[in-house]
């Protein structure tokens, strides 16, 4: 009996073209990621058909690449998991087609993977111990989600966003201020020369939903008014505020649930400021998980992870699937 299951996942959903094989779930083997991080920065932000050229032409070595750090061959390859959604629906179809020409080829089996579960996943990688239920709040460039992770493939959407995703919000106040693109890591390295000593509106519903487009609009249009005001000061005060909306959501939501492990996922988790208090809360005796940085960007071995729980619980894609780039969370 095959003791080891081996995943293949393809991730292209954006301006990363990753490929990644991981073992059972957990133990990644190789995390091949192409960034075309250099190629957009000129734009102020990603080009969507620069980005599927790009995509295009990596993909065969990105693959390649994969196998080859792995040590390991395309037979010894249990099913490939790509990205089917949502994201840019070109970069996607790149994936998605790579994927179901192998899968024809090899005779493998097909795993189309939501995004989204690949960020929840990573934490699997980063924390060998972590099962579900728990709490997990996605937060990235397009998503802001508070989820309920019941089981590996189960989930339950606690509250989102009404506008502006976290990192959209950051993006945003990151070009209007002149720090350019990719403007998260630039708001938190300058955030951490300033004192959050600027007043900005916090936006508050009696549910679980979050919304940044008033904050955003509020950091834009003081810097409109006052062009001179101290840059780093804003950005500690715009990440202080936008915290603490995460915080109170996802604390309201894991005392509703009772549940003491809460984990973040998504490129904003990497954010240092955002982490630093979300581990405070560890002082209230809650649990809290967060990927390693490689692993909060978009990135194969999350994809891998995510597709080897729907390989065990027998989900299979055949070769009709398509890239969907508005795709929910509920998505398989």
């Amino acid at each position: 009996m095959k003791e080891d299951t081996y995943i293949l996942g393809i991730e292209s959903s954006c301006d990363e073209t990753s490929a990644s094989i991981v073992k059972n779930g957990r133990e990644v083997l190789s995390n091949v990621i192409n960034s075309q991080i250099k190629i957009h920065e000129q734009f102020g932000g990603v080009v969507p058909e620069i980005a599927s050229r790009n995509h295009i032409e990596a993909i065969s070595n990105v693959v390649s690449t994969a196998l080859k750090e792995a040590n390991i061959e395309m037979d010894k390859i249990d099913g490939i998991a790509c990205t089917y959604g949502p994201g840019l629906v070109g970069a996607l179809l790149v994936g998605v087609s790579y994927a179901k020409a192998l899968s024809y080829a090899l005779n493998k089996p097909l795993i189309g993977t939501n995004h989204i579960h690949g960020h929840i996943a990573a934490n699997y990688i980063t924390h060998q111990n972590l099962e579900p239920p728990f709490l997990c709040l996605i937060i990235s460039g397009g998503h802001t989600h508070l989820v309920h992770i019941k089981s590996y493939t189960e989930f339950e959407i606690l509250g989102k966003t009404r506008d502006d995703a976290v990192g959209e919000a950051f993006d945003k106040v990151a070009r209007v201020i002149g720090l350019g693109y990719p403007g998260g890591p630039k708001v938190d390295n300058l955030a951490k020369e300033g004192k959050p000593t600027i007043e900005l509106p916090k936006t508050h519903f009696d549910n679980l939903d979050f919304s940044f487009s008033g904050i955003k609009t509020a950091v834009i249009n003081l810097h409109h008014k006052t062009p001179d005001l101290n840059k780093a000061d804003l950005c500690a005060s715009f990440e202080k505020v936008v915290t603490e909306e995460l915080i109170e959501n996802t604390l309201k939501a894991a005392k509703q649930l009772k549940i003491k492990k809460i984990a973040l996922a998504g490129g904003v988790s990497a954010n240092s400021y955002i982490r630093a208090q979300f581990i405070d809360l560890e002082k209230q005796g809650y649990q809290i998980f967060y990927p390693e940085p490689v692993l909060c960007t978009d990135n194969a071995a999350m994809i891998a992870s995510a597709g080897y729980y729907q390989y065990l619980a027998g989900t299979r894609s055949d070769l009709s699937l398509n890239a969907v780039p508005n795709l929910s969370v509920w998505g398989r």
